[in-house]
Formats: structure tokens, C-alpha cells, sequence
């Protein structure tokens, strides 16, 4: 439970979401840009519109212009009132049993329609202590490339990066591990005043699936800006035999972005999962993300 800014004490809930990147101007709301945050706040303003301001979201990230997700989570807060309205009867109908977030679900995703980019998967009611940004223990993303040796569908062209050549996986996937572990990637991160750039690579590898489509998987902490697509290029430079499988470790112990590598386009990544700790430990999560935050970040992206 917390308390809205009237001191009224609301109900937290968890939104567990999934959108198509390629149309997004990225998560967070900007003037003249749609966003995933503005179209869902749009979205929350109408079904609770006779209690004045939308709700606000807390996400677990601020995915990229472009980035998809499958397991993006968020968190916003409720009033009673505004939580008992999504019971409302039908017309001329009984009493409906409470519906609560499951009709919230309903709601957002009538409101956004049968083709819409975004998909509110699931909404329950938070467990105490949870916070969908702070309470994270590590992000995972998916990156695929479609190399000459991959099944080029044209179906997940807006998901998955064509390259133009073969690229060897066991020499991508060597050097994607050995970047794993508690470092400072600024060399892979795009700056920004007064954030730091250390972060813990908890997995990194490459490997080609069934169609022969390359699929990199990066699960950390949390990412600064760019981060994994800057990791991507890094390895697909080793994949093209234009970089050593050493010297990504070289380039990350160098603490400066240079010009070995590109950042590979947003439209082959997707945010999958958000790993949260049990129930018990999310509030000590939460305290020690923030205070950690609070020394280092003034504000952190996903991807």
C-alpha cells in the first residue's frame, strides 16, 4: 500500500506488458512523439477519467526508440475508489463479482484494440515492498541477426537484423564471454552527465537456433544507454573477422568509446524478461537499488 499526494492510501499494482518497438518513439513520454508510457497513460486517463489525472507508471526500464519487449513490467497506484470502479455492472445487469486488475486488463487493451503494438499481458496487485525499477535484480534481451546462413522471414523483419554476411558464431560467443562480470562498460555505453556506467554482465552468449537465425542473450543488473546494442556490434565485428575475440575485454578495460564497432539497429532487440527477487526480499531489494541510485544515477535506460 502507499499513499497518493491527497495522502488518500492506494493499492499498487503490476502491469506486465509487451509492445512492437518499430512504431515507438521509445518508452517515455515526449512532446510531439508517440511512446508506449504516453499511449498507456492516454489509455489509463480514459478508463479512470472522472478521477482526474491519469495514473502514472513506473517501469522497470525505459527501453530505446525501437526496442521491443515481451516481459517489460511497470507499476502505477491506485486510489480504492478508482480500484472498486473497474467493477462497474453492466447496464440493466446484476452486481458483477470483483473483477479488480483482471478487468484493468480488459480495459487497457479494449481501449488499444484487436491490432494494437501494445499488449498489457497480465495486472495483479503488487506484493508488498515491490517496485517495478527498483525491486529488478537483472533485465534480459534477446538480440537476432539473420546472417547468409539464417532464415531470412520476411514475417520478423521489423525483429530480427538481416547482415549481408556470414559471421562465426564461436568467435562471437567467446567474446561475449569474456566481458561478463562487475565492470565499468563506458566504453560500450552511450554518456550521460552525472550517470555511472558500472554495471554487472550477469550472461552474454551466441548461438544459432533451429532456422540458423543468431540469437544473443545479455541479462545484467542494468544496462546504460545503448549498451547491449553496443555489445552486439562489438561481437559482430569478431563475427565478421574485423576484430579479435580479445579485444572487446580491451576495448571495455579502455573506459572510452572509440571506433572499432557499430551500434547495431534498435529493430533485432527485445527486452524479454525482468527478474524480481521472492516476495520477502523485494522491499530490501528496493531500498538498496534506490540508495545505490541515488549515489550514482540521476536516471538509467534500459536499452
Amino acid at each position: 500500500m502507499g499513499e497518493a499526494n491527497d495522502g488518500v492510501e492506494t493499492v499498487r499494482l503490476r502491469l506486465d506488458l509487451a509492445y512492437d518497438g518499430t512504431d515507438f518513439g521509445g518508452w517515455a513520454k515526449q512532446p510531439g512523439r508517440r511512446t508506449v508510457e504516453g499511449e498507456l497513460e492516454t489509455a489509463l486517463g480514459t478508463v479512470f477519467r472522472k478521477y482526474g489525472a491519469s495514473p502514472r507508471l513506473t517501469v522497470a526500464g525505459r527501453t530505446d526508440v525501437g526496442v521491443h519487449a515481451l516481459g517489460q513490467v511497470a507499476h502505477l497506484e491506485l486510489t480504492p475508489a478508482q480500484l472498486s470502479s473497474l467493477d462497474r455492472p453492466h447496464r440493466g445487469g446484476p452486481a458483477p463479482k470483483s473483477l479488480g486488475p483482471d478487468a484493468l486488463t480488459r480495459r487497457l487493451n479494449g481501449i488499444a484494440g484487436l491490432k494494437s503494438d501494445i499488449v498489457v499481458t497480465r495486472t495483479a496487485v503488487a506484493h508488498p515492498g515491490f517496485d517495478a525499477r527498483f525491486s529488478a535484480l537483472w533485465r534480459l534481451y534477446e538480440y537476432r541477426i539473420a546472417d547468409t546462413r539464417g532464415l531470412r522471414d520476411p514475417r520478423r523483419r521489423s525483429h530480427t537484423l538481416w547482415h549481408p554476411a556470414e559471421l562465426d558464431v564461436e568467435a562471437m560467443d567467446a567474446a561475449a564471454r569474456s566481458l561478463l562480470g562487475l565492470h565499468d562498460f563506458a566504453a560500450y555505453c552511450r554518456p550521460r552527465p552525472g550517470a555511472t556506467t558500472v554495471r554487472t554482465l550477469q550472461d552474454f552468449s551466441w548461438t544459432r537456433d533451429a532456422d540458423g537465425v543468431i540469437i544473443a542473450r545479455v541479462r545484467a543488473d542494468a544496462f546504460c544507454h545503448s549498451m547491449v546494442r553496443a555489445l552486439v556490434g562489438a561481437c559482430v565485428a569478431v563475427g565478421e573477422s574485423r576484430l579479435r575475440a580479445g579485444r572487446v575485454a580491451g576495448i571495455r578495460d579502455e573506459v572510452t568509446r572509440g571506433s572499432e564497432f557499430i551500434v547495431m539497429p534498435a529493430r533485432g532487440l527485445t527486452l524479454v524478461e525482468v527478474g524480481y527477487p521472492d516476495a520477502a526480499e523485494l522491499a530490501e531489494r528496493a531500498i538498496r537499488t534506490r540508495a545505490k541510485r541515488a549515489t550514482f544515477d540521476k536516471d538509467d535506460l534500459l536499452d
